[in-house]
């Protein structure tokens, strides 16, 4: 069996504060007041991850969607570990960062776009972006923006009968995309929390119907997996889906989905991944190293080849959630 103990001892002893301080929260399940709890948030700004991620003057001039180490996508990573804002710096740094993402994302000509809805009367949307956007602005104390509202009734508009979101021009309209909807369900689910908005969290849940309506990975017709990628481990997947992915989506929502009989085959999947000593380690990747210089280059090395501490945390921390 799978040694979890020794998963969050090398956790704890992470070069990076967030990593420790978030295996402390959510796997320990200790307190903001437990003394190793706040001495690690402390740190965490910090921290090489971090305080790399939160280096936006070095993109300052760089597409914010640059794959993959553009502004959009460190937001992105920063809200993934639920960074707490506690100096006056930190705060300032964030509301400039959302600030410059918000006047991107949110912009009149990129919400509007007439010329993508199907004379079916479906959109076709790029649902991920705006989705993860949301996401990152919610996380942040920008919910009652108004960008981040205009982004929030966008997703509702584009929403499909599914439950989902599709940019395919060739789909059949019958099924919406995975990769365009869980990260937008996490958007949508972090913008109820922030702002109280109960049809953002009725849309988020339509999208977990979905992801439960097929197990998270495996089609209706015979039960087989979607696709390859979908039964693998990434980090950070961007915008395409697996399992992970899937799971995610259903513990930003309620905890209580991980629950339903039809996530357990993905519980069981995401067990089985555990390497002898616990940890877990991605089986593909869609980054390249920060040394790298062909595209698409992420500006942290995130493990590749090798465990992973921030894929480790997240599974631990949907374990955790699930009762496992």
């Amino acid at each position: 069996m799978p040694d979890r103990d020794s998963a969050i001892d090398w956790l704890l002893e992470s070069d990076e504060p967030a990593i420790r301080y978030r295996t402390r929260t959510w796997v320990l399940g200790q307190a903001e007041t437990n003394p190793a709890v706040r001495r690690e948030r402390k740190q965490v700004p910090d921290g090489p991850i971090v305080s790399t991620l939160l280096d936006f003057a070095s993109v300052a001039k760089v597409d914010p969607y640059r794959k993959w180490f553009g502004l959009h996508w460190r937001l992105v990573s920063l809200a993934d570990f639920g960074l707490r804002v506690d100096r006056e710096a930190l705060r300032k740094t964030l509301d400039e960062g959302i600030d410059r993402e918000l006047d991107w994302i949110a912009s009149p000509p990129r919400l509007e776009a007439p010329q993508r809805l199907r004379k079916d009367g479906l959109y076709l949307s790029d649902a991920s972006m705006e989705g993860n956007a949301l996401y990152a602005a919610s996380r942040f104390g920008h919910a009652r923006d108004e960008r981040a509202r205009a982004l929030a009734a966008k997703l509702l508009e584009w929403q499909w009968p599914d439950g989902g979101w599709n940019c395919d021009r060739s789909a059949t309209g019958r099924r919406s995309s995975f990769h365009e909807s869980w990260a937008t369900a996490i958007g949508l689910a972090a913008y109820h929390k922030a702002a109280g908005n109960a049809d953002a969290l009725a849309a988020a849940r339509r999208t977990a119907e979905l992801l439960l309506e097929h197990r998270l990975f495996r089609t209706l017709k015979d039960g087989e997996p979607i696709h390859p990628s979908f039964v693998a481990l990434h980090w950070p997947a961007y915008w395409h889906y697996d399992f992970l992915c899937g799971l995610r989506v259903l513990c930003a929502l309620d905890r209580e989905l991980l629950k339903d009989p039809r996530a357990v085959d993905a519980l069981d999947l995401l067990e089985s991944k555990r390497l002898p000593d616990g940890r877990f380690q991605a089986g593909r990747t869609w980054w390249q190293r920060p040394a790298n210089p062909t595209s698409p280059v992420d500006v942290i090395d995130w493990g590749k080849g090798r465990p992973s501490e921030v894929l480790t945390l997240h599974a631990l921390s949907v374990l955790k959630a699930a009762g496992r």
